[in-house]
């Protein structure tokens, strides 16, 4: 077989071939090499450049870790989803979860053992946190190095592959998170190569994807989303931070890759789908590419769960100060955005942009009470049963899961998981493992947080600690949680109109603590005062409340009117 690599900088480069070092030839800012006599799969590789040897910018498989050689690899696995015909978002609830940290063995194999669990729930997407190569054993995933290979300890990329393959089996389309905006602290060796970086941002180096010699840079990108969906059958891939993308030519390379992404989808006939985390505040990332807009297919409403939070928990430090606003939970769940051209006190300047909510549907923004970030970015990692009661939490169930968005559910919130969800790491580098737990303790030391307060990143048990426990879920208040969330999502189901994504057709009412989302004919209601209130006229089809003739304290009703 042959070897190719995209490197500019050097003045030369060979490859290294199990052990034999071979010299490529330059074509243009390529280097190739001639043909070598190579097992078909499992040859060790790597680019030697200056007497040092790289793996593959490309890599697909890193068996040893990120530093050492890439192994060729062949996509020649055996499916069995050839029947799949993909999922639209468009009435979709999502689960998103961490692999690592999903069952105690934290493999791909052993999440598959999951799966008939995420189907009775009535899950449809299974997003899963980033599975490509980063240093170390155990972390979150989003300081990976080499974004085409799949981290060995999960299982590798065959893994991965029979994990999509499992899902498919289930219904279950699978979503991908992937990090385009930096590269890790360890391992980042794309610099070595040519110009792939441009300046950093808050978490590393970013990529250069507007200056002299971009163009690659930006395929490098594309190619990489373009291989998830098509080599490992991936339903869609949700972008990390794209505010953090610096691209400023005419084509923003969210819309080159939009673009290119629904051309894929039209020749592998499945819907493919594209779903940005930013902090703009900005519906022009989820506007039709003909509209104007980049032609993604939906984004993460931090706003949503901003609000949510102050109403269940009342804190209102740092950026959750702006959110207890009177009428914000109301006007955000209408409007998409709480900060849409306003002041953002956090910030300290006006922030985002109104939706258009007569054009732009709710399906195109996802609604959560909670997910790994919004979480795991707290000092200790707790979660909300930590801090508000079991009503309130299905209050909060209640209205993410009848709301015109697409709902999102993180790992073990279904049943108020006891477990929380904190940062960790394992870079063997012990430099760098005490900056980043130093740096850690600083950060929330500036919230106000004791430096005993905050877990240490790097400590075995701050990983134990963050594993599902699976047996909770059977327990008395855990059971009462996952039975009701399992009664919303089929609610969900059975009556469309509680899907229904027409954000110019909700309406919220609100009287002091209690909400009434008008859904079509249904209504739900949500108390979360301390008083009784009346419920409307109507069958009940569901209620959390202990009182059958008025809704209860931390209690909701879904109603029908006859």
């Amino acid at each position: 077989m042959s070897f190719e690599v995209w490197a500019p900088a050097p003045e030369s480069v060979h490859v290294r071939v199990d052990g034999f070092d071979h010299e490529m030839k330059r074509d243009g800012d390529w280097w190739r090499s001639a043909k070598i006599e190579v097992a078909a799969a499992g040859t060790d590789y790597a680019f030697v450049i200056e007497g040092k040897a790289y793996p593959d910018p490309r890599s697909l498989w890193q068996p040893n870790g990120v530093h050492e050689a890439s192994r060729v690899y062949r996509h020649d696995f055996e499916w069995t989803d050839q029947s799949w015909t993909g999922r639209a978002l468009q009435g979709g609830v999502i689960y998103e979860l961490h692999i690592g940290t999903f069952t105690p063995e934290g493999t791909f194999d052993a999440a598959i053992g999951k799966l008939d669990h995420l189907v009775d729930l009535g899950i449809t997407f299974v997003e899963v946190m980033p599975v490509n190569s980063f240093d170390g054993v155990e972390g979150w995933g989003y300081d990976g190095v080499l974004w085409g290979a799949v981290h060995e300890p999960y299982g590798g990329p065959d893994g991965f592959k029979r994990f999509v393959d499992a899902c498919h089996a289930r219904g279950l389309a699978v979503l991908l998170d992937v990090v385009y905006n930096h590269l890790g602290p360890s391992g980042a060796y794309l610099d070595k190569f040519g110009p792939y970086f441009a300046g950093r941002n808050d978490w590393g180096p970013g990529l250069n994807l507007d200056g002299p010699n971009s163009d690659e840079v930006r395929r490098y990108v594309i190619d990489n989303a373009l291989q998830w969906l098509r080599d490992f059958h991936v339903d869609g891939l949700r972008l990390d931070a794209v505010h953090a993308l610096d691209d400023r030519r005419a084509v923003h390379v969210l819309e080159e890759l939009a673009a290119e992404v629904d051309a894929l989808s039209a020749g592998l006939n499945r819907p493919l789908s594209l779903i940005a985390e930013s902090d703009l505040n900005d519906a022009k990332l989820v506007t039709a590419r003909e509209g104007g807009g980049y032609g993604l297919q939906a984004q993460w409403s931090d706003d949503l769960h901003h609000c949510l939070h102050v109403a269940l928990t009342g804190e209102i430090f740092g950026y959750y100060e702006d959110f207890a606003a009177p009428g914000a939970l109301k006007n955000t769940l209408e409007k998409v955005f709480f900060h849409a051209g306003t002041w953002s006190s956090f910030r300290e300047k006006h922030h985002g942009k109104p939706v258009d909510t007569a054009l732009i549907p709710g399906y195109r923004f996802l609604a959560y009470t909670q997910n790994h970030d919004q979480i795991g970015n707290r000092a200790t990692g707790d979660r909300l049963p930590a801090t508000v009661s079991t009503g309130k939490l299905l209050c909060a169930a209640a209205i993410v899961l009848t709301s015109p968005y697409t709902p999102m559910i993180f790992m073990g919130e279904e049943w108020a998981a006891s477990t929380p969800w904190q940062f960790f790491a394992s870079f063997p580098d012990p430099q760098l493992a005490e900056a980043v737990r130093t740096g850690r303790r600083k950060e929330f030391a500036r919230h106000g947080w004791g430096e005993s307060d905050v877990p240490d990143p790097m400590s075995p048990q701050t990983i134990e600690n963050s594993r599902l426990k699976w047996d909770e879920a059977d327990r008395a208040e855990h059971a009462k949680v996952l039975e009701t969330y399992k009664a919303l999502i089929a609610l969900r189901r059975s009556r469309p109109e509680l899907a229904d994504p027409r954000l110019d057709r909700f309406v919220v009412e609100q009287d002091g603590l209690c909400f009434v989302l008008h859904r079509g004919t249904t209504r739900v209601v949500v108390n979360l005062g301390t008083t009784p209130v009346p419920l409307p006229q109507g069958e009940v089809l569901l209620t959390s409340s202990a009182n059958p003739s008025s809704l209860s304290p931390e209690s909701f009703a879904v109603v029908a009117s006859t």
